[in-house]
């Protein structure tokens, strides 16, 4: 079965835009044209991720963010207006995965929606690691179920947000480069910039600052970041 795409966007042009690349990509295409309904086709469809425009009336993405939020963690894909910079920065800070701006390339969307499900379908199928569960002091990380949790409270990790975590936790002390963060994160080479990296970042610390952790990620300033040295 084809992954199931939920787009939200009061622009009938845009969403039917964005359709059009995407079935022919051999995705399926659901639609909403505000926030209402994308809950309501969101609960009852079930989609493997969702395009969400951050500048609806009434509810807007980034409401519709934070109530997907409560019940898991289906990716999200952000389309943003140029102008929207600080919008942008927070809805990923609220467990976005990524984020288009408009006016966007279609083929560029779909490549980045093809990166998200591949990352979340390697997140979930990912063998088990031979020593199972990786710690790190109260940090423990386990691969094979894809959970994170410190001090033994659960911490809700996207895809991306866990692949960053284990990357600094499999080589304590080690400073790894925004590229190289990249690189890991964004493996299919699709292109974003080091702010983007900057905001997952500062979300990964604050969810695990709301669990007592206050320094999960030390920031080696001209260089990049590292596990924290008193996790």
């Amino acid at each position: 079965m084809a992954p199931r795409i939920l787009i939200v966007d009061d622009d009938p042009h845009i969403r039917d835009v964005i359709c059009f690349a995407l079935e022919k990509a051999g995705l399926a295409a659901i639609t909403a044209q505000d926030g209402g309904e994308a809950m309501r086709r969101f609960e009852s469809d079930k989609p493997d991720l969702v395009v969400l425009d951050i500048g609806m009336p009434e509810m807007d993405g980034l409401e519709v963010c934070r109530r997907i939020r409560r019940q898991g963690e289906t990716p999200i894909l952000f389309l943003s207006a140029r102008s929207d910079e600080i919008d942008r920065i927070v809805g990923l800070e609220l467990g976005g995965d990524d984020y288009v701006t408009k006016p966007f390339s279609p083929r560029e969307l779909v490549a980045r929606v093809t990166a998200i499900l591949k990352r979340a379908k390697a997140a979930v199928a990912e063998a088990p690691a031979p020593e199972g569960v990786l710690r790190r002091g109260e940090l423990s990380l386990d691969t094979p179920r894809f959970e994170a949790s410190f001090a033994n409270a659960v911490v809700a990790l996207t895809a991306l947000e866990f692949a960053i975590i284990r990357m600094l936790a499999t080589r304590p002390g080690i400073v790894f480069s925004r590229d190289q963060i990249m690189d890991v994160a964004y493996p299919d080479n699709v292109h974003v910039s080091d702010r983007t990296i900057d905001s997952h970042v500062r979300n990964i610390r604050a969810k695990f600052a709301a669990v007592g952790c206050a320094s999960v990620i030390d920031t080696v300033h001209g260089v990049g970041f590292r596990l924290g040295a008193k996790v």
